[in-house]
């Protein structure tokens, strides 16, 4: 199913994106996708930028395009069918990387989605889909990627190391699903871990694994029953000059509530912190409220690459029944991001 050229463009936002320097910090004043468009995820391909969403009406990755990052135009379904490894429900959170290119051509586009298992239909388990062209449509691979023992395995966004050449997704082992009720399901003890795995892929595909995931950052007590929804990054350490600082936005608390956040946890350690999880924020980077109160349950935020534009969704009004997309630039000091 396709939308007949819908755009969405809020005229006031793209006057603000105009005149407003790429280094200033800031989110726009409302949705820029005011429909139903949860867990964003967006990439850049030749100027225009891509989004891409959770299944909604009837699509299981709605996709939409712009060239500012603020009016959207709503293209159809990128991935019309998953792998056969899945019953085709719930297919959530997807996110699109460009390979590397090889051999004088351009890189592949490879998709990375969560959807229900048919092996056990209790548990989500990540997929795979590639695709010569961002517009797609992405064909799905029909082994499952990732579907870990302790939960199964949602939320995968993939990751191209600048420092090393080598190619990752990281992805949420989802212990919540087979926790013991209670807040998310996770919220009476014992309380099931909610690790964020890091899994190496081979570079030429995306999709072959190499070794075994890494865990590099699990749920604590300020993080209620969860955390989920990362996305990484690697930037210069503006405070020490001729190193890097790896960066992992991720949600905690809740997505069906108020207490819904965006936070992020840093490594200047390498990307695997020498073994030990990432050192997190002492404050989350957004909360209910933010924004000037603009913002209820924001989460799900997807960081570029250059750590500048990032995009997340809020609920309309107090529920989650619709998650709105908005967008933001961020600042970072050394380990420090900011974007209010």
């Amino acid at each position: 199913m396709f939308f007949h050229s819908l755009t969405i463009v809020i005229t006031y936002l793209a006057i603000l994106a105009a005149s407003a320097p790429i280094s200033k910090r800031m989110i726009t004043p409302g949705a820029v996708i005011a429909s139903n468009f949860a867990d964003p995820a967006f990439i850049t391909v030749d100027n225009l930028h891509y989004a891409f969403s959770t299944n909604h009406e009837g699509m299981n990755v709605p996709m939409a395009s712009s060239v500012d990052m603020i009016g959207w135009k709503l293209l159809g379904d990128a991935l019309p069918k998953v792998g056969a490894w899945s019953n085709g429900q719930a297919v959530w959170a997807p996110h699109v990387v460009q390979l590397p290119s090889q051999n004088g051509q351009p890189g592949t586009f490879v998709m990375y989605y969560t959807a229900r298992s048919i092996a056990n239909p209790n548990f989500h388990c990540v997929g795979a889909a590639t695709s010569a062209t961002i517009t797609g449509p992405f064909i799905a691979r029909d082994e499952v990627f990732a579907c870990s023992a302790g939960g199964g395995s949602i939320d995968p966004s993939g990751f191209h190391d600048d420092g090393d050449g080598r190619q990752y997704v990281v992805y949420k082992t989802d212990g919540n699903s087979i926790g013991h009720g209670g807040n998310c399901n996770n919220g009476v003890a014992p309380i099931v871990p909610t690790p964020i795995m890091l899994q190496e892929v081979n570079p030429a595909n995306g999709y072959e694994l190499i070794g075994g995931p890494t865990q590099i950052l699990d749920r604590g007590p300020a993080d209620g029953p969860l955390i989920e929804a990362p996305s990484l990054i690697r930037v210069p350490n503006t405070e020490a000059p001729g190193t890097f600082v790896y960066i992992l936005f991720f949600s905690s608390n809740c997505y069906a509530g108020g207490l819904y956040d965006t936070s992020y946890a840093t490594s200047i350690n390498g990307i695997t912190n020498g073994g030990q999880d990432y050192e997190k924020s002492s404050a989350p980077l957004l909360v209910t409220g933010s924004n000037d109160g603009k913002l209820y349950s924001p989460g799900g935020m997807t960081v570029g690459p250059m750590g500048v534009n990032a995009v997340f969704h809020a609920d309309l009004g107090t529920t989650h029944t619709v998650r709105q997309m908005w967008y933001g630039t961020l600042t970072i000091k050394g380990r420090t991001v900011s974007i209010l």
